[in-house]
C-alpha cells in the first residue's frame, strides 16, 4: 500500500507538470472561439507578438458645449469606450464601462450634463441608444432593445433626439423623434421604404431635421422634415443622378453647405440657397473628391477634408472671402472627426499615420496653432522606425491606372521579400495610408512587403472609375489583382513565388476571388467575412441593407443576373482552389452572415483542400474585442509563417 501511494503521487506529480508545461508552451482557445483545423499555436509565437497588439486607438466624439474639453472613444479593456479628456495632453477618464463596444457619443446642447451614446450586444449591430448622465453616473436606454438605431441628432435647444430606426418591420429604416427629458416611446414622424434614410441635422431654429437619402455611392438626396407634421420636401434637385451629402446649414438657414458630384467627375464642396435651389461651386480646381467638412457655429469658417490620391489633406475657408486660411503643416495620413468647439475658432479631427495610430489634435485658425490632445501608446515600440508607404501605380488587363499603397521592411532583410496583397472592403472604399497595427509585426519582424490596393470600384478616383465592377463588371477588379502579380513579378526586390492575398468583407470576396483565378501564383489565402456565394449573399444579409446592395452587385431576383453572380462566386469554383485558406468569421455578423464562411469551408474540404477555421460567437462583422483580435492575429501569424514559404528569413 505505501508503495502504491508513492507511485500514485508520482504520477500525479508528472500529470501536474505535463499540464503546467502545456499551459505554458501553448496559446488556450477562448470557450467563445470555434477553432477548426488550426494547430495549437506555441506560447511563444503569442508572447513574440504581444507588443505588437497593445497599440491604442482615440477617435474624436465630441467638444464640451461649453468648456473647452472633449469626449474620446479609446480603449483600456477589453472593447472601446467613452472617455473624457479636460486638456490636451490630458489624462484620459473612463465614463463608459461595458464588456460589449459603445460605438459614438453626443454631448447634450446646453450644459453638456448628459450625453447619448449607442451600443450594440455581440456585433450585431442592432444599435441601441443610450442618455448617460454625468452627474449620477447612470444610463438610460432610449430604444426599444430591439431594433436598430443609428444616426441620432440633437436639436440645437437639446430638447429633443433625431434618428433613424427599424422598429416599425425590422427592414425600413423609418425616421422617429424623442423626447430627451421625458421617458416613453419614440414618435414616428416619416415612414419610408428602405435601410438608406437618416438624419444628419436640425435647422438653427429647430424648425426642420434634414435627411439623406442614400440610394447607391452614385446617387443620394437631401430632404427636410417637419418634426411637427412630419412634411417633407426634397432640397436637391432629382433632375439627374447624382451625390448629395453633409448638408451643413448656415446659422441664418438660408443656404447650406453640401458635397455633391452634380455635373462633375469628382465630389466638389458646393453652397446651395434654399430659395433658389442654385448651386456655387466653391473650389472648381480640384481634381479629388472632397470627403468631409464642417461649418463652424457662427458660420465663418468652413473645414473640409480632399482625398488627395488616397491621402487626406486638411483646409479651413473663410466663407466670408472663400479663401483658405493657413494651417500647421500635419503629418501624410487620414482624418476623420472632424468637429468645430462651440467658440468657432478650433477644429478638432482625428489623425493617422504610418508612425502614429489614430489621435485626436486640434488647430485654434485664428492663431494658426496645433496641439495634440491624446498620444496614444504603441506597445512600447518606436514608431518613428516603421516605414511610410510608397503610393505605386500599375496598368491592368485593359490599360486602366490602378493604384495602391506599399509597404517595405526594413533595410535589414535583404534579397528578394515575400508579399501580403491586402484588399480593402466596401466595395466602395479605399485604403488609406495610416497606421498598420498589427500588421507592423508582418513588416518589422517578418521581412515581409504589404500591398494595399485600390482597385477599380474603390472610392476616391472618380465617379466613373467608381462605377467599373458594377454588375457584370464584378470580375475586372478581380483582373486588376492579376495585373498587380505581373507587377510584383517585375520587381528585383519582390519575391513573385512567394505572394499571399488576404481581405475582409468584400476584400474577402476578393481575396476568395484571386484564388480562384491565381491559385497557380499564390501561396495562401486569409479571408475574413468574406462573401462567397452572391446569391445567398444577398439573400441573407440583414433586411434593412438588401437592396442597398443589390445597387451595387445586381438583383439576384433577376434571372440573368442570378446565374451571372453564381458563375462569378468563389464557392461555384472552390475546385480551382488547391492552396492553403485561413478562414475568419463573426457569428452574428449582419453584413456577411456566418454561412458564408461556412459554406465555403465545406466546399473546401469536400474538395480536399487545406483550411483553417476561426469563428467568435460574441463577433459580428470583424472582431471587435482585443481577446478575440490577438488570438485571430496569432492564428494568421502561425498561418502566414508556416504557408508563405520563406517568412521567417
Amino acid at each position: 500500500m505505501p508503495a502504491f501511494k508513492t507511485i500514485n503521487r508520482s504520477g500525479l506529480l508528472l500529470l501536474f507538470c505535463a499540464s503546467i508545461w502545456a499551459a505554458d508552451t501553448t496559446l488556450p482557445v477562448p470557450s467563445n472561439l470555434k477553432v477548426q483545423g488550426i494547430p495549437s499555436i506555441p506560447a511563444a509565437l503569442a508572447d513574440r507578438l504581444a507588443q505588437y497588439g497593445e497599440f491604442r486607438t482615440a477617435s474624436l466624439l465630441d467638444w464640451h458645449p461649453t468648456k473647452r474639453e472633449i469626449l474620446i472613444l479609446t480603449r483600456f479593456g477589453d472593447v472601446p469606450q467613452v472617455h473624457r479628456v479636460l486638456m490636451p495632453g490630458g489624462a484620459r477618464e473612463q465614463l463608459t464601462f461595458f464588456p460589449e463596444r459603445v460605438t459614438g457619443a453626443l454631448y447634450q446642447p446646453g450644459s453638456g450634463t448628459s450625453f447619448l451614446y449607442a451600443k450594440d450586444i455581440g456585433g450585431s449591430e442592432f444599435y441601441q441608444l443610450f442618455l448617460f448622465d454625468l452627474q449620477s453616473g447612470t444610463s438610460r436606454m432610449l430604444t426599444d432593445g430591439k431594433s436598430r438605431n443609428t444616426s441620432p441628432q440633437w436639436s440645437h435647444d437639446g430638447s429633443r433626439i433625431a434618428f433613424a430606426s427599424s422598429q416599425r418591420n425590422g427592414r425600413d429604416m423609418d425616421i422617429y423623434v424623442i423626447d430627451a427629458k421625458r421617458s416613453g416611446p419614440a414618435k414616428l414622424l416619416l415612414q419610408v421604404q428602405g435601410g438608406g434614410w437618416y438624419p444628419t441635422g436640425w435647422f438653427p431654429d429647430n424648425s426642420r431635421i434634414v435627411l439623406e437619402h442614400y440610394t447607391s455611392i452614385n446617387e443620394s438626396a437631401i430632404h427636410l422634415l417637419d418634426p411637427e407634421t412630419g412634411a417633407t420636401s426634397q432640397l436637391t434637385p432629382s433632375d439627374q443622378v447624382a451625390a448629395y451629402e453633409n448638408a451643413a446649414l448656415t446659422p441664418d438657414g438660408k443656404g447650406a453647405y453640401i458635397i455633391t458630384d452634380r455635373d462633375s467627375e469628382f465630389r466638389r464642396l458646393a453652397y446651395i440657397d434654399l430659395a433658389t435651389k442654385q448651386f456655387a461651386f466653391l473650389r472648381p480646381e480640384l481634381k479629388w473628391d472632397v470627403t468631409a467638412l464642417r461649418l463652424s457655429r457662427d458660420g465663418r469658417k468652413l473645414a473640409y477634408v480632399v482625398n488627395e490620391d488616397g491621402a487626406d489633406t486638411l483646409h479651413v475657408m473663410d466663407t466670408a472671402t472663400r479663401r483658405n486660411l493657413p494651417l500647421p503643416k500635419l503629418a501624410y495620413g487620414s482624418f476623420t472627426s472632424l468637429s468645430w468647439h462651440n467658440d468657432s475658432r478650433e477644429v478638432g479631427f482625428s489623425l493617422a499615420s504610418a508612425k502614429s495610430p489614430s489621435d485626436i489634435y486640434s488647430i485654434d485658425v485664428e492663431k494658426g496653432t496645433l496641439e495634440r490632445w491624446t498620444k496614444s501608446e504603441t506597445g512600447g515600440l518606436n514608431t518613428d522606425e516603421f516605414v511610410e508607404p510608397e503610393l505605386i501605380r500599375w496598368k491592368s488587363f485593359d490599360g486602366l491606372t490602378i493604384s495602391g499603397f506599399l509597404y517595405m521592411p526594413p533595410a535589414k532583410f535583404a534579397g528578394q521579400r515575400p508579399v501580403i496583397i491586402n484588399i480593402h472592403g466596401g466595395p466602395e472604399s479605399q485604403f488609406q495610408p495610416g497606421f498598420l497595427g498589427r500588421n507592423n509585426y508582418y513588416v518589422n519582424e517578418l521581412g515581409m512587403a504589404m500591398i494595399f490596393p485600390n482597385v477599380r470600384g474603390s472610392s476616391g478616383y472618380g465617379k466613373t472609375f467608381l462605377k467599373l465592377d458594377n454588375g457584370k463588371k464584378r470580375e475586372d477588379s478581380v483582373r486588376d489583382i492579376g495585373a498587380l502579380l505581373d507587377w510584383i513579378a517585375a520587381r528585383r526586390d519582390l519575391d513573385a513565388k512567394r505572394v499571399m492575398v488576404m481581405g475582409g468583407s468584400y476584400g474577402g470576396y476578393m481575396t476568395l476571388a484571386s484564388m480562384t483565378h491565381y491559385n497557380d501564383r499564390l501561396c495562401c489565402a486569409i479571408d475574413v467575412v468574406g462573401i462567397s456565394n452572391f446569391v445567398t449573399f444577398l439573400e441573407r444579409t440583414e433586411a434593412y441593407r438588401r437592396d442597398l446592395r443589390r445597387a451595387e452587385y445586381g438583383d439576384e431576383r433577376d434571372p440573368g443576373m442570378r446565374d451571372l453572380l453564381i458563375s462569378i462566386s468563389p464557392v461555384t469554383n472552390v475546385r480551382k482552389i488547391t492552396k492553403p485558406l485561413l478562414v475568419v468569421q463573426g457569428q452574428n455578423d449582419p453584413r456577411v452572415p456566418a454561412h458564408e464562411s461556412l459554406q465555403m469551408v465545406e466546399a473546401i474540404r469536400k474538395n480536399g483542400g487545406r483550411v483553417w477555421f476561426l469563428m467568435a460567437e460574441d463577433e459580428g462583422h470583424g472582431f471587435a474585442k482585443k481577446k478575440n483580435q490577438d488570438f485571430q492575429f496569432a492564428a494568421s501569424t502561425l498561418f502566414i509563417e508556416q504557408h508563405l514559404a520563406g517568412a521567417n528569413p
